[in-house]
């Protein structure tokens, strides 16, 4: 299976530090002095872009923010998230890298400023944006995460999805019906999945951190159980077959993943037991209910710490 061992990592290592200290305390505390939205923009700027062919003319751009895909053929090239504004310069290198053909369509899988935050430049480009109504009305408001310490100001017409869709969306593109689908709320209330049946790659956003715990947006409408509902719906648009590229972490298989929603409802079950048990959010966090998995979804944005004190907030 393809491995792509620093994807956003560069960007996100060197926040994590801040996170995994101090998790006792109240987000505001633990980010008083800068809040790692603007950490993660300033590595961005530095950290370089780096393309890979998946499969069937679809690359993978890693190294602004969330994990961008892109589809070439003889009608032009379409992105599937447009990572974070300050890395344009080298996202447009790369995509001339694949081909010099234009980018006719930008995919937004959800609202967050890591996958929509180049809605402007790459729509400058010539690029019709497409993403649920959801997404289109978080980048329209101001919207404060508070768990990122940040407000986020409402984008530009310019940066704003032009077709937007509730359900399904099916785009005819390359001589491909690319599937679009939204999610219940998960991990945002925004997030869609992007298929390209031709290829048989599926792009799932955020709702899926591979090897990695994963972040719950609470003020945008994210819950855990909508997170397991997604995996589940994953899970079954996909084979063995399948390349699954998630929001965050390599490019996976249905065992990457079907492992990753089983960590998360042992997780659920675990905090949900001490919750009832009364136990309070610091007593839960100190009986370390995330140890066993810990190892492997706790090194890199989100330590176990963090991840219960989303989790203990949803059950």
């Amino acid at each position: 299976m393809h491995q792509t061992g620093t994807i956003t990592r560069g960007q996100f290592l060197r926040f994590a530090g801040i996170i995994t200290a101090g998790l006792t305390f109240a987000p505001r505390e633990i980010f008083a002095q800068e809040s790692p939205v603007t950490t993660i923009i300033a590595a961005a700027a530095k950290d370089p872009v780096i393309v890979q062919l998946l499969r069937g003319n679809i690359h993978l751009l890693e190294g602004s923010g969330g994990n961008i895909a892109v589809f070439d053929g003889p009608e032009g090239k379409l992105m599937v998230d447009a990572g974070i504004s300050v890395s344009q310069k080298k996202i447009m290198a790369s995509l001339s890298k694949i081909s010099t053909k234009p980018t006719k369509y930008l995919i937004n899988t959800h609202w967050h400023f890591d996958h929509a935050d180049g809605n402007e430049w790459v729509h400058n480009t010539g690029a019709t944006i497409i993403a649920h109504a959801n997404t289109k009305k978080n980048l329209s408001k101001t919207i404060t995460v508070k768990d990122w310490n940040y407000t986020f100001k409402p984008h530009t017409k310019a940066g704003l999805p032009t077709v937007v869709f509730q359900k399904e969306h099916t785009l005819k593109f390359n001589g491909s019906a690319i599937q679009l689908r939204y999610y219940p709320p998960a991990h945002t209330d925004s997030d869609i999945s992007v298929y390209f049946p031709s290829a048989d790659v599926l792009h799932v956003g955020d709702t899926w951190w591979n090897a990695h715990y994963p972040f719950i947006d609470h003020d945008s409408g994210g819950n855990l159980d909508g997170m397991i509902n997604a995996c589940t719906q994953n899970l079954a648009m996909s084979t063995d077959k399948t390349l699954i590229i998630p929001g965050h972490g390599a490019v996976g298989n249905r065992t990457d993943l079907l492992e990753y929603r089983d960590m998360l409802v042992s997780v659920k079950e675990h905090v949900s037991k001490l919750k009832k048990s009364g136990m309070s959010l610091n007593a839960t966090i100190d009986a370390k209910p995330t140890k066993v998995f810990d190892s492997k979804f706790g090194n890199f944005v989100l330590n176990g710490a963090f991840f219960t004190k989303l989790v203990y907030a949803d059950v």
